[in-house]
C-alpha cells in the first residue's frame, strides 16, 4: 500500500531530523553535552567507593576525542536516514523489489544509531562507566526512548513491500 511506503519514508525524515538536530545542537551548545561526556568519562558521580573506577578517562583530550565521535555518529545516522528517505522517495511508486532496495541507506541509518544509543550510551557508558550510578549524569532513559523508537522503525522498514495496486500503479503511468 501506498501509506505504508509513505509512513516509512515520514518516519526516516523525522528520525534524521531528530538525529541532525541532536549532531547540530552538540555543536552550537558544545559544552553542554560535553560536561555530560566528561563526568561519564571521569566517573566522579559514581557511588562513592566504587571499585570500577580504575576504568575512568580523565584526560580532556580522550574527553574531546569521544565527544566529536559521538558528535559525527549523529550527523552520520541523520544523514543515513535522510538519504534513505530520499531513495524511498524517489522509488515510491516503483515495484515492490525496487522499493525495498531503496530503503538500505535508512537501514543502515538505524543499524548506527542502535550503536550510538544502544552500545554507546547502555553498554559503555551505562554498564563500563557506571553511568548508571550517577544521578545527575545519567543518560541511560533518554537513550532507551531513542533506541526503542530507532527498533519500532526498523522493525516497519524491515516489512517487506510488495507490489502496488494497480490503482497506485496507474498514477505512476503504467499501462
Amino acid at each position: 500500500m501506498l501509506i505504508t511506503r509513505l509512513t516509512k519514508i515520514a518516519m526516516c525524515l523525522v528520525l534524521a531530523l531528530f538525529c541532525l538536530l541532536v549532531a547540530f545542537n552538540n555543536i552550537s551548545d558544545y559544552n553542554a553535552n560535553y560536561e555530560f561526556v566528561q563526568h561519564v568519562l571521569s566517573m566522579d558521580t559514581t557511588f562513592p567507593g566504587n571499585e570500577l573506577r580504575s576504568r575512568a578517562i580523565t584526560n580532556p583530550t580522550l574527553w574531546r576525542l569521544v565527544y566529536a565521535l559521538i558528535i559525527i555518529a549523529e550527523g552520520v545516522t541523520g544523514a543515513l536516514f535522510l538519504a534513505g528517505a530520499v531513495q524511498m522517495t524517489r522509488a515510491l511508486r516503483a515495484p515492490g523489489a525496487a522499493f525495498n532496495r531503496a530503503k538500505a541507506y535508512a537501514i543502515a541509518g538505524g543499524l548506527v544509531a542502535f550503536f550510538v544509543w544502544f552500545f554507546g550510551f547502555m553498554v559503555v557508558a551505562g554498564e563500563w562507566f557506571d553511568m548508571w550510578q550517577s544521578k545527575t549524569w545519567n543518560g541511560q532513559e533518554a537513550a532507551f526512548r531513542f533506541y526503542m523508537a530507532v527498533l519500532a522503525v526498523l522493525i516497519l522498514l524491515n516489512q517487506s513491500d510488495p507490489d502496488l495496486p494497480p490503482e497506485d500503479a496507474k498514477r505512476r503511468g503504467a499501462p
